[in-house]
């Protein structure tokens, strides 16, 4: 028997497009109208937010809207859980997803608090840094085990722990087996944060159709029936009427087959608007 790939030049279908330009990524979209987004992130890990200002914003020519978490309605709502939880006897699953915009509190450095859409990236970046946000910097919890102590803090207030989920699932009989072993090894396990950094980050762009009643999403992922049924789901559309389009994402490694990021969501509420 032989190998058909191992150890084999495979010739690659997508790197003529590639070497010669032609390949499409999310930022090589236009579309009529094409408005861009751009949004205030939390500086810090965990915090309060405390008031919002984005009247200086509004003022600036070429922003056609701002948006807050109270200003999306009943549109702020979790996102969809990626993977269910096990039926398992005991399981302790702590169900939270990403919302849109943080409302109240932000829970880690980077979190969207406000989207602004304007005629360009420069103008929607210049109305971003006119926002102004005032917080009460909380306690944050930066490490694994100090986040299991008793009276740290919370990332959650309403939770009474930092435990997501915990599943127990036992066989045979342990304290049996460790009286009868003639060595038992006792190790400490560190493992290092992992992290994607794909040359190409998360971007969408989406275009509605009012004649057709067609949303058409081109989005960096690397799921795009869940993120279409999602999005008909959240919108009230068929999935017919959603047709999401992965085109060359720049790298992928795992992160981007997530549902939703809050840029996924919230590039649908304007006509062709891309976010960044």
């Amino acid at each position: 028997m032989t190998a058909r790939y191992v150890g084999k030049p495979i010739r690659r279908n997508e790197d003529p497009r590639l070497l010669r330009g032609n390949a499409l990524f999310v930022d090589d979209i236009e579309r009529p109208g094409l408005l861009h987004a751009a949004f205030l992130r939390s500086p810090h890990a965990h915090a309060s937010i405390v008031a919002i200002d984005v009247s200086r914003a509004l003022t600036i020519s070429g922003v056609t809207a701002v948006y807050t978490a109270r200003d999306l309605g009943s549109y702020w709502q979790s996102g969809p859980l990626l993977v269910p939880p096990p039926p398992i006897e005991g399981i302790i699953f702590n169900q939270r997803t990403q919302v849109p915009l943080a409302k109240e509190v932000v829970r880690h450095v980077g979190e969207p608090i406000v989207l602004v859409i304007a005629t360009s990236r420069y103008l929607a970046e210049d109305a971003v840094s006119a926002v102004a946000v005032e917080y009460e910097v909380l306690a944050a919890v930066t490490d694994l085990e100090n986040a299991l102590r008793q009276g740290g803090p919370h990332v959650h207030s309403d939770l009474a722990t930092n435990v997501a989920a915990q599943v127990r699932q036992a066989k045979g009989d342990y304290t049996r087996a460790r009286t009868r072993a003639d060595t038992v090894i006792r190790r400490r396990f560190t493992y290092d944060h992992g992290m994607a950094c794909p040359i190409e980050t998360r971007g969408v762009v989406a275009d509605w159709d009012a004649k057709s009643e067609r949303l058409t999403v081109w989005d960096t992922t690397q799921a795009p029936i869940p993120i279409r049924n999602g999005l008909a789901a959240l919108l009230g559309l068929n999935e017919r009427q959603v047709r999401v389009i992965a085109p060359f994402i720049g790298g992928g490694f795992g992160p981007k087959v997530m549902m939703f990021y809050p840029e996924e969501v919230l590039a649908v509420l304007e006509d062709s608007t891309e976010c960044s």
